[in-house]
């Protein structure tokens, strides 16, 4: 019997569906690129998964859906991915969030002061110039 495909709507999935899903979607993106993933079951010093590149190189990754700095993963040497649109960017934390307080953002927020994180809800146009460079190339193979 033949299989019948019907695509999920990504809007109607639980929070670890989309996890899942957006691991998937990034992983196929990054191999072409010369990367392997590997999703771990338990985050390890912050990450959600390894990319292992042809080279030997390797990336632990943390899977967030927006552009978001978070005190716990300083100095942890991790790089953060996140989809916005059919753009997909992966940064590393550290010195994405030096640039961003440089410009005066996210001092001053209870979110970020007190709770030592931040999460910016849409993107600006100075935000989207500076993630250009962080941004990770469309293969033109859907993804």
């Amino acid at each position: 019997m033949p299989l019948s495909f019907v695509r999920v709507k990504y809007d109607d999935l639980t929070s670890r569906q989309k996890e899942a899903y957006n691991f998937q979607k990034v992983s196929a993106l990054l191999s072409e690129f010369g990367y392997s993933t590997i999703r771990l079951s338990d985050d390890w010093n912050g990450a959600d998964f390894i990319a292992q590149h042809l080279d030997g190189s390797f990336l632990k990754v943390q899977l967030k859906g927006r552009l978001s700095f978070y005190e716990k993963y300083s100095d942890k040497d991790l790089y953060i991915c996140f989809r916005d649109n059919q753009h997909w960017y992966l940064y590393p934390h550290d010195e994405l969030r030096d640039k961003v307080l440089s410009m005066g953002l996210m001092k001053g927020t209870e979110s970020w002061d007190d709770r030592k994180g931040y999460s910016f809800p849409r993107l600006s146009k100075s935000l989207e110039k500076m993630l250009d460079s962080y941004r990770i190339p469309d293969t033109g193979h859907g993804n």
